[in-house]
């Protein structure tokens, strides 16, 4: 799931939907199965991964494979505390 508009609109449909912020990739989330269909009843659209990309691109939120591991890195880093490493004195 990705907003063509801010991460703060897509983090805050993803708290109303009740994804955890584990799903989130940098600049997406991983949208549960079974999740789905209440994503889509209250507003998510169905599209192409192309029609993505071109949505994240357009609205200047679309992040590297490179960015994405790291962001992957520190969130696995940071993971029990919800602080950042650097807020945690490691």
């Amino acid at each position: 799931m990705v907003s063509d508009v801010s991460l703060e609109e897509l983090h805050e449909f993803a708290q109303r939907l009740a994804i955890p912020k584990r799903g989130f990739h940098g600049d997406h989330y991983d949208v549960p199965l079974h999740i789905r269909e209440m994503a889509i009843s209250q507003g998510a659209l169905e599209v192409t991964s192309r029609e993505l990309l071109r949505a994240l691109n357009a609205a200047g939120l679309r992040v590297t494979a490179k960015e994405r591991r790291d962001y992957k890195n520190v969130a696995d880093a940071n993971q029990g505390s919800g602080a950042p490493v650097s807020d945690r004195g490691q």
